[in-house]
């Protein structure tokens, strides 16, 4: 499985979230999931907002058009992505 996918809906990505961290940053692939090290803690939906915010801003999209589709609850997580292409999302995210 990759990591990102075109669906019927926008763009599927794959990510497994690492809350607590330094810094809010992408730091590499791990388990076939983009790894997002963000510095909220997961606690009242906190590292699930700053991973939309984080991704929102690196892709120039709006924050509604980031949405968690899959995994609210979970360190691994299905992230939908409106307006935006397959290939430009591969080319921000510099893959």
């Amino acid at each position: 499985m990759s990591f990102v996918e075109a669906a019927s809906d926008g763009v599927k990505l794959f990510v497994k979230v690492i809350p607590n961290a330094s810094k809010n940053e992408l730091s590499g692939v791990v388990e076939d999931r983009i790894k997002i090290r963000v510095q909220a803690p997961p606690e009242s939906g906190k590292a699930n907002k700053a991973v939309c915010l984080l991704l929102a801003t690196m892709l120039g999209l709006n924050r509604n058009a980031v949405d968690i589709s899959c995994g609210c609850l979970s360190v691994k997580k299905t992230i939908t992505l409106s307006g935006i292409s397959l290939h430009n999302v591969k080319v921000k995210l510099g893959m």
